[in-house]
C-alpha cells in the first residue's frame, strides 16, 4: 500500500513537471461509472480563462481545459461552470459564519478537486450551495490523482471533502439559547447550529464526492459530505460519497433530508448520525466494497456521545435502504446496523445482507438505547436480514443479555430473516423484497414516495444508472482483459478471444463481446487449475459447433450475472442479428470431482469417466466439490454433434458437486438436451428449459441432487421435442450404486404437437432410477405424447415399493396421459392417482394461464425434506405475482 501511495505521488510530481512543458488536461466528459478527467475522450475546447475570484491553476498533464484555483473565503456569489476544470487550495469556505454571505452555484457537469488532504470546500452558516447536476452530467468533487487517471478501488484520503454549516438546532446546543449556539465542526471547519428547522443551505443533486476524508488535524478525518446543523430547507436528491476514508455522510444535528442517496466502499461508517438528527431519508444504498478493503458499519447511530440522554433525541425517519456488507475482518469489523448512545430510530423496508464473513448485522448497544428499543421510539419493520451472523444481543458488565435482538426484532411487523435474493443490489423477480414494503407514505408521512417493495430498488428500475460511479461496468472497455485477445469485431464492439487451456485466473470483464476459439477448457483436469470469473452483462459466443466451453475437475466458473444483466452464452447467428437456430456452437461443460455409479466404488479417488464431446474427465470421491457458480446465466442455440452421434447438452453436469452453486439457468433451442446430469450432486433452483430438441432435464449415473423452480417449455411452433424428464440410472447397469435419487419439486411441463422418432412427452423414468417428484403440473396440447411413463422393471420395482414417488401434482394430458404398468395389478394411471395429493385434469387451460398455475392442489412442503427447498403455496414453476422468470429469460412468451 505504502509503494502504491509512493508511485501515485510519482506520477503526480510527474505530471506537474510534465504541466511546465506545455502538457494539457483532457476532460473526459463521459458521466457514467469512472467518470474523470483525464484517461481520454473527448478533449473540449478551452472557452474560458479564470474569472476574477480564482487564479490561474497549474496545467497538469493530459488536460486541456483552464484549470482555476479556488480560496480562502468566497464573500460573494460565484459561478464555477463545467469548460473550467476547478482547484481546491487548502480551506475554501463560502461566506463567514453568518456574515459576508455567499451563493456558490456549481453547473451541471463541473469537475472540482482537492491536490491534498488540506483542501476542502464549506458552506459556511447563512450561505448556501447550489451544486445541481443531472443524470448525464453529474458534478464530480474528487483528487487529483482521479484526474489524472491514478484513483482506483483501492485509493482513500486524496483531498479533504465537502461540509455544510447550518442552523438548525442540534442537542449539543443550550436548548433555552438556541439563536446563540455555535458548535465547532470537525476539522476546523467553522461552527454550526441555531434554532431553525427550516434552514436552508442549498441544494446537492447529482454529486458525486470521491475519494475524499484526508485527516485534516490529527485524529480528525472529514466525512465525504458532513451535514452539521443542516435545516430541512436544503435539498439533497442523488448523492453519492465513494471511497471515502472516513464515513461516507455524517448529520450532526439538523433536519435535513436526502433522497436517492449512494454510498460506496467508504473505510469507516457509510451512513453516520449524532447530535439529535431528525431528518428523513429514502431510497439508499450502502455497499462496501466487494474487494473486501477496509469498511465498518452500514449505519452508526448515536444521540449524543457525551449525553446519551440529551434533547432533541436523535431520531431519523429512513425507509428502503439497502446495505450490503464485504468480509473485511480488522479492529472494527463490516457490519450493518449499530444503534447505540441513547438514538431512536425508524426504519422501514431494509435490507441488510453480505457475505458469510461480515460482521453481526444487527445490534442495539446501550441502557437508553434499549429502553427505547421497548417503548415504541425504535421502530424497525417490513425488512429483511440475510446474514451469516444475522444478530448481536446487549449484554451488561456481567455478560448478562438486556436485549435478545433477535427476539426483538422478530417481534416487529413484516420483519424476516431470509435470503434476500439480490442479483448484486436489484432484488430478483422472486425475491421476497418485493410486495412485502411497508406503506410509508400512506402510514408514516407524505414526503415519502409510495412504494411497496422491501430495500432500496423495485427490482425493475435501478436509479443508479448513468451517474454513479463503482457500480457499473464501463459501457467499452480499452483493451482486452489479461488471458484473452483482442480479434476483428463481429458485434460493432470490442470482441476478446479465449483459446486453448486456461491455465491462470481470467475475468471477462463487462465491456466486451467475447469469443470462444475451439475447446476452450478452463484448467487442465485437477492440474493448473483456475477460475474463469464472468461479469453481469456479457456475452460469450461460438462462431461454430466445435466452440465450446469446459471447466475441468478442479478449477471453477464464476459467472454470477443478475437479472437486470443476465450472462448469455450464445452463437455467433444471435450476436450479429442472423437468423438463430439450435446447433449453431456447442455449449457449456461442468467436469466434477463427485461420485459417479460408472466410477469403481472402491476407489473413486482415482475415478475418470470421460465425458461427452471429447470434453474431459470427471468424477472422484467428494460430494461436496465446488466447480464454481452459475447465476442468472442463458445458454441458446447450442448443442453441436462434436464427435459423431455425440451432441453436446446445452450445459452438462459430469460429476459436479453440492458445493457448486446453481440458480436462474436457462438453457434455449439447444439440439440435445437442456440439462444434463452425470452423477453428481449439484442443486439447481430457477431453471428455464425451452425450445429444446431433445429432452429438457436428463439424468443418469447416480445423481443425487434437487431441483425447485423449473418451467419446461417445448417449442411452441411444434418443432422436434422429446422428454420434459428422461431419467436413468445406468443404461448398463441398471442397479448401479449409487442409484440415482434426486428430489425435484415444483416442475411445469408444456408440451408440444411434435411427431416423430421421438415424441414429445412428459416424464419417463426408467433403467433403475430412483426419485422423489413433488408439486408437478404436466401438460401439453392435444396431439402431446404420453405425459408420465415408467420404464424398466427396476424403476417400477422402486415405484412399487413406495421408494419412487410423485405427489401433489396435475396431469392435464388430453391425449395420453400415462402410459404401461407399475406392476402386474398396477398401471402407471392407477399408481398415480394412488400418491397423495395427485389429480388429472382435462386440458391445459383447467391448469395453466400462460405459464403461471391456476390449479388449486395443494403442495407439498419440501422445507422438512432440505433447507434447499422453499415453502410454496402453489404446485407447478411459476405463479402469477411471483414471476421469477421475467426480465432475464427468453422464449416464454412464444
Amino acid at each position: 500500500m505504502a509503494l502504491g501511495k509512493l508511485l501515485k505521488l510519482s506520477a503526480i510530481t510527474s505530471a506537474l513537471i510534465l504541466a511546465g512543458c506545455g502538457g494539457d488536461l483532457v476532460v473526459n466528459t463521459n458521466a457514467g461509472d469512472n467518470a474523470s478527467v483525464g484517461g481520454g475522450g473527448t478533449t473540449p475546447p478551452v472557452t474560458s480563462s479564470c474569472p476574477a475570484f480564482a487564479t490561474q491553476g497549474s496545467s497538469l498533464a493530459g488536460v486541456s481545459a483552464t484549470v482555476c484555483e479556488i480560496s480562502g473565503t468566497l464573500t460573494s456569489d460565484v459561478r464555477l461552470t463545467a469548460d473550467i476544470v476547478w482547484s481546491l487550495s487548502g480551506k475554501v469556505t463560502v461566506g463567514n459564519d453568518n456574515s459576508n454571505s455567499a451563493t456558490l452555484t456549481i453547473e451541471p457537469g463541473t469537475h472540482v478537486f482537492g491536490k491534498s488532504g488540506a483542501d476542502y470546500l464549506v458552506v459556511a452558516r447563512g450561505s448556501k450551495i447550489q451544486a445541481i447536476g443531472t443524470a448525464a452530467a453529474p458534478i464530480i468533487m474528487t483528487s487529483v490523482n482521479d484526474m489524472l487517471g491514478l484513483s482506483d478501488e483501492e485509493s482513500a484520503a486524496e483531498w479533504g471533502g465537502l461540509v455544510l454549516l447550518g442552523k438548525a438546532p442540534t442537542n449539543k446546543c443550550d436548548q433555552a439559547n438556541l439563536a446563540s449556539c455555535q458548535v465547532e465542526a470537525e476539522g476546523e471547519a467553522g461552527p454550526y447550529g441555531g434554532n431553525d428547522p427550516e434552514d436552508n443551505s442549498g441544494a446537492l443533486r447529482y454529486v458525486q464526492v470521491r475519494y475524499a476524508g484526508f485527516e485534516v488535524i490529527p485524529d480528525n478525518e472529514l466525512n465525504g459530505i458532513t451535514f452539521a446543523g443542516v435545516g430541512r430547507g436544503t435539498t439533497v436528491e442523488y448523492i453519492q460519497v465513494h471511497n471515502n476514508l472516513d464515513d461516507g455522510v455524517e448529520f450532526f444535528g439538523g433536519t435535513v433530508d436526502a433522497k436517492y442517496v449512494v454510498l460506496t466502499g467508504n473505510r469507516d461508517d457509510s451512513l453516520d448520525w449524532a447530535d439529535g438528527w431528525q431528518g428523513r431519508m429514502q431510497h439508499v444504498l450502502i455497499r462496501h466494497n466487494p474487494n473486501d478493503t477496509k469498511a465498518n458499519r452500514g449505519i452508526e447511530a448515536d444521540n449524543q456521545s457525551g449525553n446519551f440522554t440529551a434533547t432533541p433525541v436523535s431520531k431519523p425517519q429512513i425507509a428502503n435502504l439497502t446495505i450490503i456488507g464485504n468480509n473485511f475482518d480488522g479492529e472494527d469489523d463490516s457490519e450493518g446496523i449499530l444503534l447505540r448512545a441513547g438514538t431512536a430510530a425508524e426504519l422501514y423496508n431494509v435490507i441488510v445482507t453480505g457475505p458469510s464473513g461480515m460482521g453481526e448485522c444487527f445490534e442495539i448497544n446501550s441502557d437508553e438505547t434499549i429502553t427505547n428499543a421497548g417503548n415504541g421510539e425504535i421502530v424497525f419493520r417490513n425488512s429483511i436480514l440475510d446474514c451469516a451472523e444475522p444478530f448481536k444481543n446487549s449484554v451488561d458488565a456481567s455478560g448478562n443479555v438486556t436485549l435478545n435482538a433477535e427476539t426483538w426484532f422478530r417481534a416487529q411487523p413484516g420483519n424476516m430473516v431470509t435470503d434476500a435474493l439480490l442479483g448484486g443490489y436489484i432484488p430478483a423477480p422472486n425475491s421476497p423484497a418485493l410486495g412485502n414494503g411497508y406503506n410509508v407514505a400512506n402510514n408514516v408521512d407524505p414526503w415519502f414516495d409510495n412504494v411497496n417493495y422491501i430495500g432500496a430498488f423495485d427490482g425493475m428500475n435501478d436509479w443508479t444508472t448513468g451517474w454513479t460511479i463503482g457500480l457499473h461496468p464501463d459501457d467499452d472497455l480499452a483493451a482486452c482483459p489479461a488471458g484473452t485477445t483482442a480479434v476483428n469485431s463481429l458485434t460493432g464492439r470490442l470482441n476478446c478471444q479465449l483459446s486453448g487451456d486456461i491455465t491462470a485466473n481470467v475475468t471477462l470483464a463487462a465491456g466486451a463481446d467475447y469469443v470462444l476459439n475451439g475447446r476452450v477448457r478452463v484448467g487442465q483436469d485437477n492440474q493448473n487449475n483456475a477460475t474463469l470469473t464472468i461479469q453481469p452483462g456479457v456475452t460469450l459466443y461460438g462462431k461454430s459447433g466445435a466452440d465450446f466451453l469446459v471447466v475441468s475437475r478442479g478449477s471453477k466458473i464464476n459467472a454470477n450475472g443478475t437479472a437486470a444483466n443476465p450472462i448469455v452464452m450464445t452463437s455467433v447467428q444471435d450476436v450479429i442479428g442472423s437468423p438463430t437456430a439450435a446447433g449453431q456452437w456447442g455449449g457449456l461443460v461442468l467436469l466434477g470431482n463427485a461420485p459417479s455409479n460408472k466410477c469403481d466404488q472402491s476407489n473413486l479417488a482415482n475415478c475418470q469417466v470421460a465425458a461427452e464431446g471429447d470434453a474431459g474427465n470427471y468424477g472422484g470421491a467428494n460430494w461436496e466439490d465446488n466447480s464454481g457458480v452459475l447465476n442468472y446465466v442463458v445458454v441458446k442455440h447450442a448443442g453441436f454433434e462434436v464427435i459423431p452421434d455425440n451432441e453436446l447438452n446445452g450445459i452438462t453436469f459430469a460429476g459436479v458437486g453440492s458445493g457448486t452453486q446453481c440458480s436462474n439457468i436457462q438453457v434455449h433451442q439447444n439440439v440435445d438436451d437442456g440439462v444434463e446430469f452425470f452423477g453428481g450432486a449439484v442443486s439447481c433452483k430457477n431453471v428455464v428449459l425451452t425450445a429444446n430438441g431433445d429432452d429438457s432435464v436428463d439424468w443418469a449415473d447416480g445423481w443425487r441432487g434437487n431441483m425447485q423452480f423449473v418451467i419446461v417449455k417445448h417449442a411452441a411452433d411444434g418443432a422436434k421435442a422429446n422428454r420434459g424428464i428422461e431419467a436413468d440410472n445406468q443404461s448398463g447397469n441398471f442397479g448401479a450404486l449409487p442409484i440415482s435419487n434426486p428430489v425435484i419439486a415444483n416442475l411445469t411441463i408444456i408440451g408440444n404437437t411434435f411427431d416423430g422418432d421421438d415424441d414429445s412427452e412428459g416424464v419417463l423414468l426408467r433403467a433403475g432410477t430412483n426419485a422423489q417428484l413433488a408439486n408437478f403440473v404436466i401438460t401439453g396440447p392435444i396431439g402431446m405424447g404420453e405425459c408420465l411413463e415408467i420404464e424398466s422393471n427396476e424403476s417400477r420395482a422402486l415405484a412399487a415399493a413406495g421408494s419412487l414417488t410423485l405427489t401433489h401434482s396435475v396431469i392435464a394430458c388430453p391425449t395420453e396421459a400415462t402410459k404401461g404398468t407399475v406392476d402386474a395389478n398396477t398401471t402407471t394411471e392407477q399408481w398415480f392417482l394412488n400418491q397423495p395429493g395427485n389429480s388429472f385434469a382435462a386440458n391445459q387451460a383447467a391448469v395453466l394461464d400462460g405459464i403461471f398455475t391456476i390449479d388449486t392442489t395443494t403442495p407439498k412442503d419440501m422445507t422438512a425434506v432440505s433447507s434447499f427447498f422453499e415453502a410454496v403455496d402453489f404446485i407447478g414453476a411459476v405463479k402469477s405475482g411471483n414471476d421469477w422468470t421475467a426480465g432475464w429469460s427468453v422464449g416464454l412468451d412464444d
